[in-house]
Protein backbone atom coordinates (compact mmCIF):
# COMPACT_ATOMS: atom_id res chain seq x y z
CA UNK A 1 0.00 0.00 0.00
CA UNK A 2 2.70 2.51 0.99
CA UNK A 3 4.65 1.77 -2.19
CA UNK A 4 1.64 3.07 -4.17
CA UNK A 5 1.18 6.08 -1.87
CA UNK A 6 4.88 6.92 -2.14
CA UNK A 7 4.67 6.81 -5.91
CA UNK A 8 1.55 9.02 -5.85
CA UNK A 9 3.28 11.49 -3.52
CA UNK A 10 6.23 11.87 -5.87
CA UNK A 11 3.94 12.21 -8.89
CA UNK A 12 1.13 14.40 -7.55
CA UNK A 13 2.01 15.40 -3.98
CA UNK A 14 -0.83 13.27 -2.55
CA UNK A 15 0.01 12.54 1.11
CA UNK A 16 -2.06 9.33 1.29
CA UNK A 17 -4.78 8.01 3.58
CA UNK A 18 -5.00 8.34 7.36
CA UNK A 19 -6.13 5.25 9.24
CA UNK A 20 -9.46 5.88 11.02
CA UNK A 21 -9.54 9.40 9.53
CA UNK A 22 -7.99 12.67 10.64
CA UNK A 23 -10.51 13.06 13.46
CA UNK A 24 -8.85 10.10 15.18
CA UNK A 25 -5.50 11.90 14.95
CA UNK A 26 -6.99 15.08 16.40
CA UNK A 27 -8.62 13.12 19.22
CA UNK A 28 -5.27 11.83 20.46
CA UNK A 29 -3.30 15.01 19.77
CA UNK A 30 -5.89 17.15 21.58
CA UNK A 31 -5.66 14.86 24.60
CA UNK A 32 -1.86 15.04 24.62
CA UNK A 33 -2.00 18.82 24.27
CA UNK A 34 -4.38 19.27 27.22
CA UNK A 35 -3.28 16.50 29.55
CA UNK A 36 -1.10 17.44 32.55
CA UNK A 37 0.61 14.07 31.99
CA UNK A 38 2.37 15.29 28.83
CA UNK A 39 4.53 18.28 27.94
CA UNK A 40 5.97 19.63 24.70
CA UNK A 41 9.29 18.01 25.69
CA UNK A 42 7.84 14.54 26.37
CA UNK A 43 9.61 11.75 24.50
CA UNK A 44 6.92 10.24 22.25
CA UNK A 45 7.10 7.29 19.86
CA UNK A 46 4.44 6.40 17.28
CA UNK A 47 4.27 2.61 16.87
CA UNK A 48 3.39 1.91 13.26
CA UNK A 49 3.64 5.55 12.18
CA UNK A 50 2.64 4.97 8.55
CA UNK A 51 2.76 8.28 6.67
CA UNK A 52 3.44 10.17 9.93
CA UNK A 53 0.11 12.00 10.07
CA UNK A 54 0.02 11.77 13.87
CA UNK A 55 3.62 12.89 14.35
CA UNK A 56 3.33 15.77 11.90
CA UNK A 57 0.26 17.07 13.73
CA UNK A 58 2.09 16.78 17.05
CA UNK A 59 5.03 18.69 15.58
CA UNK A 60 2.68 21.45 14.38
CA UNK A 61 1.35 21.73 17.96
CA UNK A 62 4.86 22.24 19.34
CA UNK A 63 5.93 18.74 20.40
CA UNK A 64 9.57 18.14 19.51
CA UNK A 65 10.96 14.84 20.88
CA UNK A 66 9.21 12.62 18.35
CA UNK A 67 10.07 9.21 16.91
CA UNK A 68 8.19 7.10 14.37
CA UNK A 69 8.75 3.41 13.65
CA UNK A 70 7.09 1.15 11.12
CA UNK A 71 7.66 -2.37 9.81
CA UNK A 72 7.29 -1.18 6.20
CA UNK A 73 10.32 0.44 4.53
CA UNK A 74 8.08 2.32 2.09
CA UNK A 75 6.09 3.81 4.99
CA UNK A 76 9.28 5.14 6.56
CA UNK A 77 10.42 6.57 3.23
CA UNK A 78 7.02 8.23 2.83
CA UNK A 79 7.09 9.58 6.39
CA UNK A 80 10.57 11.04 5.91
CA UNK A 81 9.53 12.72 2.66
CA UNK A 82 6.44 14.29 4.25
CA UNK A 83 8.40 15.46 7.29
CA UNK A 84 11.02 17.02 5.06
CA UNK A 85 8.28 18.79 3.08
CA UNK A 86 6.94 20.27 6.35
CA UNK A 87 10.46 21.02 7.69
CA UNK A 88 9.61 18.83 10.68
CA UNK A 89 12.52 17.37 12.63
CA UNK A 90 11.33 13.86 13.49
CA UNK A 91 13.33 10.64 13.76
CA UNK A 92 12.06 7.70 11.69
CA UNK A 93 13.30 4.12 11.68
CA UNK A 94 12.22 0.85 10.12
CA UNK A 95 11.63 -1.56 13.02
CA UNK A 96 9.86 -4.82 13.72
CA UNK A 97 8.03 -4.38 17.03
CA UNK A 98 7.75 -8.14 17.42
CA UNK A 99 11.36 -9.13 16.80
CA UNK A 100 13.76 -6.18 16.97
CA UNK A 101 16.35 -5.90 19.71
CA UNK A 102 18.72 -3.14 20.75
CA UNK A 103 21.27 -4.27 18.18
CA UNK A 104 18.95 -3.96 15.18
CA UNK A 105 16.71 -0.99 15.98
CA UNK A 106 18.01 1.85 18.12
CA UNK A 107 14.52 3.32 18.56
CA UNK A 108 13.44 0.21 20.50
CA UNK A 109 16.65 -0.34 22.41
CA UNK A 110 15.81 0.73 25.96
CA UNK A 111 13.27 2.43 28.25
CA UNK A 112 13.38 5.92 26.82
CA UNK A 113 9.84 7.15 26.11
CA UNK A 114 7.29 8.94 28.22
CA UNK A 115 4.56 7.91 25.79
CA UNK A 116 3.85 5.33 23.11
CA UNK A 117 1.08 6.02 20.59
CA UNK A 118 -0.66 3.24 18.67
CA UNK A 119 -3.40 3.89 16.14
CA UNK A 120 -4.30 0.57 14.56
CA UNK A 121 -0.99 -1.28 14.90
CA UNK A 122 -2.17 -3.54 17.72
CA UNK A 123 -5.27 -4.23 15.63
CA UNK A 124 -3.12 -5.28 12.68
CA UNK A 125 -1.01 -7.55 14.90
CA UNK A 126 -4.20 -9.10 16.30
CA UNK A 127 -5.22 -10.11 12.78
CA UNK A 128 -1.97 -11.88 11.94
CA UNK A 129 -2.70 -15.37 10.56
CA UNK A 130 0.05 -17.15 12.51
CA UNK A 131 -0.25 -17.28 16.29
CA UNK A 132 -1.72 -13.81 16.80
CA UNK A 133 -1.92 -14.32 20.56
CA UNK A 134 1.85 -14.84 20.78
CA UNK A 135 2.45 -11.79 18.58
CA UNK A 136 0.26 -9.66 20.86
CA UNK A 137 2.31 -10.85 23.83
CA UNK A 138 5.53 -9.82 22.06
CA UNK A 139 4.04 -6.42 21.28
CA UNK A 140 2.98 -5.78 24.89
CA UNK A 141 6.42 -6.80 26.18
CA UNK A 142 8.11 -4.43 23.72
CA UNK A 143 5.90 -1.50 24.72
CA UNK A 144 6.47 -2.19 28.41
CA UNK A 145 10.24 -2.34 27.86
CA UNK A 146 10.63 0.91 25.93
CA UNK A 147 8.48 3.04 28.25
CA UNK A 148 10.00 4.97 31.11
CA UNK A 149 8.77 4.36 34.65
CA UNK A 150 5.08 5.32 34.80
CA UNK A 151 5.12 5.82 31.02
CA UNK A 152 1.87 5.87 29.05
CA UNK A 153 0.46 3.93 26.12
CA UNK A 154 -2.27 5.74 24.17
CA UNK A 155 -3.95 3.12 21.99
CA UNK A 156 -6.70 3.47 19.39
CA UNK A 157 -8.48 0.29 18.34
CA UNK A 158 -11.47 -0.47 16.15
CA UNK A 159 -11.23 -4.24 16.77
CA UNK A 160 -11.27 -4.45 20.56
CA UNK A 161 -13.61 -3.06 23.21
CA UNK A 162 -12.47 -1.30 26.37
CA UNK A 163 -13.13 -4.43 28.43
CA UNK A 164 -11.13 -6.62 26.05
CA UNK A 165 -8.15 -4.27 25.92
CA UNK A 166 -8.03 -3.89 29.71
CA UNK A 167 -8.06 -7.68 30.02
CA UNK A 168 -5.32 -8.15 27.42
CA UNK A 169 -3.03 -5.46 28.87
CA UNK A 170 -3.52 -6.46 32.52
CA UNK A 171 0.00 -7.95 32.57
CA UNK A 172 2.11 -4.82 33.04
CA UNK A 173 -0.39 -2.01 32.48
CA UNK A 174 -3.27 -0.33 34.31
CA UNK A 175 -6.07 1.65 32.69
CA UNK A 176 -5.65 5.34 33.43
CA UNK A 177 -8.25 7.02 31.26
CA UNK A 178 -10.70 6.47 28.43
CA UNK A 179 -10.72 9.16 25.74
CA UNK A 180 -14.31 9.77 24.55
CA UNK A 181 -15.19 8.79 20.98
CA UNK A 182 -18.39 9.25 18.95
CA UNK A 183 -21.16 6.69 19.55
CA UNK A 184 -23.63 5.07 17.18
CA UNK A 185 -26.87 3.11 17.57
CA UNK A 186 -27.54 -0.16 15.78
CA UNK A 187 -30.22 -2.70 16.51
CA UNK A 188 -31.16 -0.96 19.72
CA UNK A 189 -27.58 -1.10 21.00
CA UNK A 190 -25.16 1.80 21.50
CA UNK A 191 -21.52 1.35 20.53
CA UNK A 192 -18.32 3.13 19.52
CA UNK A 193 -16.61 3.01 16.17
CA UNK A 194 -13.28 2.92 17.96
CA UNK A 195 -11.89 2.65 21.47
CA UNK A 196 -9.16 5.02 22.70
CA UNK A 197 -7.54 4.16 26.03
CA UNK A 198 -4.62 5.48 28.04
CA UNK A 199 -2.67 2.80 29.92
CA UNK A 200 0.00 3.42 32.56
CA UNK A 201 3.05 1.19 32.77
CA UNK A 202 3.20 -0.72 36.03
CA UNK A 203 6.48 -1.68 37.66
CA UNK A 204 6.08 -5.44 37.38
CA UNK A 205 8.05 -8.26 35.82
CA UNK A 206 6.47 -9.20 32.52
CA UNK A 207 5.52 -12.86 32.18
CA UNK A 208 5.42 -14.95 29.04
CA UNK A 209 1.66 -15.52 29.03
CA UNK A 210 -1.24 -13.21 28.23
CA UNK A 211 -4.96 -13.40 28.76
CA UNK A 212 -7.14 -14.08 25.75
Amino acid sequence: MYEEELSAFHETGDTGEIWFGFESVERVVNWLEKSPLSTLTSDIIDLGCGNAAMLLELYKRGFRNLVGVDYCDAAITMAKALAEKESAVIKFEQCDLLNDTASTCSSLSYSTYHMCIDKGTYDAISLMPNNAQLQRTCYIKTVHRILKENGLLVITSCNWTEKELVHQFNNGFALLEKIPTPTFNFGGQTGNRETVLVFKKMDVKMTGSMSR
